[in-house]
């Protein structure tokens, strides 16, 4: 019964905003995109708080929001890790033993309405400009982004290109907003009017086309060492995602791996990154 309501609860939603849609088309597309950016999992749970609060670092107040940041201090290169949808830097956890022992100077956040940080929403345009802060605050050589945290970093050097910034790494990171959109739109059950309203709104609000925003095309003059790693079982985000980028990002190389799922914590994976900071 419970898992009935919870496939029922987003059609529901889906059929009142395609009615709403015919009397007001604008802020319809305002409520989907609410809906869609709303944040329901992703705040620190008991084992989680154990590990984080001994490395807190700073709490930085930006774009109305209060972000919490954490720091693993070491004496090579700064490594800024972004994570993704629904989590937090606990998810860093095993990947963090390497970086440590390797003795790299960690810096971690929680994205908006994630973690410690404060907020209820989030999308890539507003992370990408909290990562821009850390980028400018920490000075990072080395970025590593799980699914849309990935996203994000390529999004923001295409945005804002860094010369500080020396290496990429993507994990099991999706690449097209249209695709994205369009899951969304099956899973509500939006009509072909309400789903027009939305693209409508996501172009005047943030001045691109839901087509126009893609990692593959935000990699074509990214000039940076890239690393992108994804499953071709992953469940969550496409495996011919991280294909499409690799194919054209000139400087990247794509480890394809079977069975690993989308989160990607597997030694082999971790091994695999700290290989590649040091080459």
């Amino acid at each position: 019964m419970k898992a009935l309501y919870k496939k029922l609860i987003p059609k529901l939603y889906g059929a009142l905003l395609n009615v709403y849609v015919y009397v007001s088309p604008k802020n319809a597309a305002q409520k989907a995109f609410t809906i869609f950016t709303k944040v329901r999992k992703g705040r620190v749970s008991p084992h989680q708080k154990e590990y984080l609060d001994p490395v807190k670092h700073e709490r930085i107040h930006l774009l109305g929001h209060t972000i919490q940041t954490y720091n693993w201090p070491g004496k090579k290169e700064t490594v800024l890790l972004i994570h993704g949808w629904e989590s937090n830097t606990w998810r860093w956890h095993k990947l963090l033993e390497k970086l440590t022992k390797a003795d790299y100077n960690v810096i971690a956040f929680d994205a908006p309405g994630h973690g410690y940080s404060s907020g209820e929403y989030l999308y890539v345009p507003l992370y990408a400009e909290v990562l821009e802060h850390m980028i400018q605050t920490y000075k990072p050589v080395h970025l590593i982004g799980h699914s849309v945290g990935g996203m994000t970093i390529l999004f923001n050097e295409y945005e804002n290109p860094n010369d500080i910034i020396e290496k990429i790494v993507t994990i099991a990171s999706p690449s097209e907003f249209h695709e994205i959109i369009g899951h969304f739109k099956e899973l509500l059950g939006l009509s072909d009017r309400m789903l027009k309203a939305l693209e409508e709104y996501v172009k005047n609000r943030f001045g691109f086309t839901i087509r126009e925003f893609s990692s593959s095309k935000f990699v074509l003059t990214n000039t940076k060492k890239g690393l992108l790693f994804h499953d071709r079982w992953d469940k969550i985000t496409p495996y011919h995602a991280s294909e499409k980028v690799h194919a054209v990002w000139k400087e990247s190389t794509f480890i394809s791996t079977e069975g690993l799922g989308h989160s990607m914590h597997q030694e082999e994976v971790n091994k695999k990154i700290i290989a590649f900071l040091q080459g």
